[in-house]
């Protein structure tokens, strides 16, 4: 087995076309062909069944690939590691965020960070946190941006900031007094979507479990936290908001939102690798940037803080 040969395998995965995959390897078809015929002898296996016009894939062949991507990427891994030994930050980095974080997280930070470091490559995608965790889990992703703790076994969680989630109740604009858990209008609470991580979080803030039943047909579920504001905007209704989700609220808007009595509900927001990443130099560099940016934005930190699990019990 030697690189080209995975290179090869992976090119055809990718197109069922030996000739568009030799095309792609600037290579003949007929020396693709026979490299990828002497590695399935090798391995004793078929890993591609070229009766089928698009080329299939075997059962067998479809286990040896999803290997050889995870090869690919670390062969990709160890060139990487080896320019940032020589003082080169190149290659891929790809990132995935959740919803909730990304548009009041990234604006402040990527635009100036991707610019000191030109012969990076970027790729950023915004995703749920049981995404970000699968596509870590199979080397597909590089660094995910989500909520924590997870405690997911195959990763490392590095924390970056926290930050309270306060009452926004469109209902009452007196914001001059603190916000319980017991004077909540459950009936106006609204949520987002099955899925997010933020959604889990007000349950357990709120403990609605006890009171699914009284509120199942009144709830609103959304996919944003902006849309989730037009519909407690529209219908006097009331949610839980991170802090950073709120400095940029029209005033006429900032004065439904309260802070919450202590202990105050808050999140923390962290980096996600796989245990085995090995790009520590720009891990390091993308934490130092954001708490740069984000830390002056929260002020002060509450020591009389509890820190809401993103994973639903």
């Amino acid at each position: 087995m030697n690189i080209q040969q995975v290179e090869y395998v992976l090119a055809v995965s990718e197109s069922n076309n030996f000739s568009q995959a030799a095309e792609k390897c600037f290579i003949t078809q007929s020396t693709l062909s026979t490299m990828i015929a002497r590695f399935e002898e090798e391995l004793g296996i078929t890993i591609f069944d070229r009766s089928k016009k698009p080329v299939g894939i075997t059962r067998e062949g479809e286990e040896v690939i999803r290997q050889l991507r995870i090869i690919q990427k670390e062969i990709r891994n160890l060139n990487e590691v080896v320019d940032s030994l020589k003082g080169h930050l190149t290659g891929e980095l790809t990132i995935g965020i959740i919803p909730t974080v990304a548009p009041y997280l990234l604006p402040y930070f990527l635009n100036d960070f991707v610019q000191k470091l030109p012969d990076l490559h970027f790729v950023i995608s915004e995703m749920t946190t049981a995404k970000i965790l699968e596509k870590i889990e199979k080397r597909e992703l590089d660094i995910g941006i989500a909520s924590l703790p997870l405690k997911h076994k195959d990763t490392i969680e590095i924390p970056i900031y926290t930050e309270p989630f306060l009452l926004y109740d469109r209902e009452n604009p007196d914001n001059s007094i603190l916000s319980t858990l017991e004077n909540l209008d459950y009936e106006r609470l609204w949520l987002l979507e099955e899925g997010h991580c933020m959604r889990n979080q007000v349950e357990h803030i709120c403990d609605l479990k006890e009171t699914r039943d009284i509120l199942r047909n009144l709830e609103y579920k959304s996919g944003s936290i902006d849309t989730l504001l037009k519909f407690v905007n529209k219908n006097k209704g009331l949610t839980l908001l991170p802090l950073l989700a709120t400095l940029d609220m029209p005033e006429e808007d900032r004065k439904y939102l309260r802070s919450m009595e202590k202990p105050i509900p808050t999140r923390s927001i962290g980096l996600i690798v796989h245990k085995h990443f090995v790009k520590r130099n720009i891990l390091n560099l993308i934490q130092t940037e954001i708490q740069l940016r984000i830390l002056p934005l929260l002020g002060a930190q509450n020591p009389e803080q509890h820190i809401v699990s993103p994973v639903k019990a």
